[in-house]
């Protein structure tokens, strides 16, 4: 370091000015890009029928795209390091806010409507006559 910290904030984010976070960032960057999509695509077709679950994936899939993808064209075009140190944590709060701090209400209440679900399916089927159905024949036998 040949600068105070302040300076090097308006520098552009490259291999030259920042050899041992470029690399780290792209790279990174690339990596959770396609495992958000790989994400995204496995938990969405195992979940089909479950539509806040499938919310909670698109949230993250379009937040990861939009940020992971800001993160490449900044390494691309060489934007100011100040912009890559700001939009870094702005994006992983945004992606946990989205996790642990949006959607749990939602898929609470999604569990709880499934499991009276679920209890009220046992105790409907509980007996085994309930099951089986009533003939209409089996009443009194009319007189001819």
């Amino acid at each position: 370091m040949t600068r105070p910290p302040w300076e090097y904030l308006f520098l552009a984010f490259n291999s030259v000015n920042f050899p041992d976070l470029f690399n780290a960032i792209w790279i990174a960057a690339l990596v959770f890009l396609a495992a958000t999509v790989v994400l995204y695509l496995v938990r969405t077709r195992q979940l089909r029928k479950h539509q806040p679950y499938l919310e909670l994936y698109e949230w993250i899939l379009w937040t990861g795209v939009i940020f992971f993808s800001l993160l490449l064209i900044y390494a691309v075009f060489h934007f100011d390091f100040i912009i890559v140190v700001t939009s870094i944590p702005v994006g992983l709060a945004l992606l946990v806010w989205i996790r642990f701090i949006r959607f749990p209400p939602a898929l609470d209440a999604y569990e709880a409507q499934l499991a009276k679900q679920r209890y009220l399916s046992a105790f409907r089927f509980a007996h085994p006559e309930a099951t089986i159905r009533s003939s209409k024949k089996s009443g009194k036998r009319r007189r001819r």
